[in-house]
């Protein structure tokens, strides 16, 4: 477990410029927890009060559509990338979707307060609380303008770059939801891309 919570101190660093010395601070704060395929980090309705670093493993966060009682698939995320349902754990206010594990998933999780613990500690701390919300906000925002202003194909390519491992974890009904298209149309996209 040490090598790997040096790979987070590692992560972090590279994130926000947190020096060993920092993360020194909350290295106690950090726990681990694994997680199986279908199992929730946080539910409907829930405040999110962790932060998660993914070691392994890939985690969806969807809502359930009212009207069809379909699920549709928001956001992924994937190894060495942060898992959070980022407005409720910023607002600590009930989250209006689901977070699951779609694989077997290693993380290591933080609890909002020892987080706002270290926000008061160090400014380096401080830093990171900043970049997680301007994360979040940018992932919003990329997310809206990606249907306003991309084809499915370009969404399709920020997906392999956002997440390349995620296309052999999932099945692709998931990756459909993520883009809003149907199951053909992602067939295509797939094969012309292969043609290229």
């Amino acid at each position: 477990m040490t090598d790997e919570k040096e790979l987070l101190a590692g992560a972090l660093g590279q994130f926000a410029g947190l020096s060993i010395q920092d993360f020194e601070l909350s290295r106690d704060f950090w726990e681990y927890r694994e997680f199986s395929k279908g199992e929730f980090y946080n539910e409907y309705r829930n405040v999110c009060k962790y932060l998660g670093f993914i070691l392994d493993g890939v985690f969806r966060t969807y809502y359930v559509d009212d009207r069809t009682d379909e699920e549709k698939n928001v956001f992924f995320f994937s190894k060495h990338q942060v898992v959070v349902s980022f407005q409720s754990f910023i607002a600590q206010a009930p989250c209006n979707y689901y977070t699951q594990s779609m694989t077997a998933s290693r993380i290591f999780y933080i609890h909002v307060d020892d987080l706002q613990k270290l926000y008061k500690q160090s400014h380096a701390w401080e830093k990171l609380g900043r970049l997680i919300a301007e994360t979040a906000f940018s992932m919003s925002l990329r997310r809206t303008e990606g249907f306003m202003f991309l084809s499915p194909e370009q969404r399709y390519l920020d997906l392999m770059n956002d997440h390349p491992d995620i296309f052999n974890a999932i099945p692709l009904y998931h990756i459909s939801s993520y883009l809003g298209i149907q199951g053909p149309s992602l067939s295509r996209i797939r094969k012309r891309l292969v043609k290229k």
